[in-house]
């Protein structure tokens, strides 16, 4: 079987994708499940995160998020059955590429599939929804009642942060990042309190936020990404981003920071204005839940929730048109440059 792996490069050489020759063992483990893949997520590659936690590969399996059916399940496997439909995200140190028609997968990574979700609808947005769980309940807390600011709500991981806090009766603000995107989220049902457009070049954000808090500020504010510096010469997409002290300003008293940028700076001023509120600061990296055996059943729970609420509609993420197999190396180079957007393989 062939799947896609991503080959180490040297310095700052970008990510090579290549297609790779991969066998399976003849005997499966205790606990493994046999499946056969109908669907798989590409999501970026972070191969400075796998280093890190000591995974030393020449070759990164590519493909984590699938959907597809048992073929077979190891001699101690409790919670599937062959011909069960299953979903679920490989672990960081799997050997797999979710884009092999065929892979070997603890049953302790799946969930079942509910019988009206698609599998090209579960594989291409469960990662999203596990890092809005994770931001949302997990580091946030959030509550009935509670007033949530997402940036770029329009995004892959922002439209679920926005129909999740709207599900538990969160009053959501929300920026967007151009003309198109604002008619969107305006549009969208539940609908949101406020859609704050940060694309015409003078945001308002701060004083926008504070009247429609009555002044007080937000409870909880999730990015996609923060601007540490004002340079007048950064890339367009940047510039959309909004500053660390202009999130810090409009946390409320005892508020919360989920921020999603992995090298964060805070400078004495900044610490002091979160110390003045009693708010704090959480990072949001939906990879910790496969490196601890102690949250395994919370995870379990999670990828079991939001499926189920993609099911019944509560959660309704905005597909990109499925990729076929052999266009999936070319979809995979993109991902890798651009990190927000998405795309889907139907094998």
């Amino acid at each position: 079987m062939k799947g896609l792996y991503g080959r180490a490069a040297d310095g700052d050489a970008e990510l090579k994708f290549v297609i790779q020759e991969t066998t399976l063992l003849d005997v499966l483990g205790s606990h493994q499940v046999r499946m056969k893949v109908k669907a798989c997520g590409l999501s970026p590659l972070d191969f400075k995160l796998i280093q890190e936690v000591g995974i030393q590969r020449d070759f990164i399996p590519v493909g984590r998020e699938v959907a597809g059916v048992v073929l077979q399940v190891g001699p101690k496997v409790t919670f599937f059955q062959p011909e069960d439909e299953v979903v679920g995200v490989l672990p960081l140190d799997s050997p797999c590429s979710g884009l092999c028609e065929v892979i070997d997968i603890d049953e302790y990574y799946l969930v079942q599939k509910p019988e009206k979700l698609s599998s090209l609808c579960a594989a291409g947005a469960l990662r999203d929804g596990i890092c809005a769980y994770t931001a949302l309940h997990t580091h946030a807390h959030m509550a009935a009642g509670h007033t949530l600011l997402v940036m770029d709500g329009s995004s892959p991981f922002g439209l679920m942060c926005v129909q999740l806090a709207c599900y538990h009766g969160v009053k959501v603000l929300t920026t967007s990042h151009s003309p198109q995107k604002q008619a969107f989220l305006e549009q969208l049902r539940p609908s949101v309190a406020r859609v704050i457009p940060v694309h015409n070049g003078s945001s308002d954000l701060l004083s926008v936020v504070l009247e429609e808090t009555g002044g007080l500020g937000v409870d909880i504010v999730v990015d996609s990404g923060v601007c540490l510096h004002g340079d007048e010469e950064e890339e367009e997409d940047i510039k959309l981003l909004p500053h660390k002290h202009d999130i810090i300003s409009v946390l409320g008293v005892g508020g919360h920071w989920v921020t999603s940028h992995k090298n964060l700076q805070l400078d004495p001023p900044d610490c002091r204005l979160l110390h003045l509120k009693c708010a704090s600061v959480s990072f949001l990296n939906p990879e910790v839940w496969t490196t601890s055996s102690a949250q395994q059943g919370r995870y379990l729970h999670i990828l079991k929730d939001i499926v189920e609420k993609m099911s019944a509609g509560v959660l309704r993420p905005q597909m990109e048109e499925a990729v076929p197999l052999y266009e999936a190396t070319v979809a995979m180079e993109t991902i890798q440059r651009h990190p927000k957007k998405k795309a889907v393989v139907q094998l």
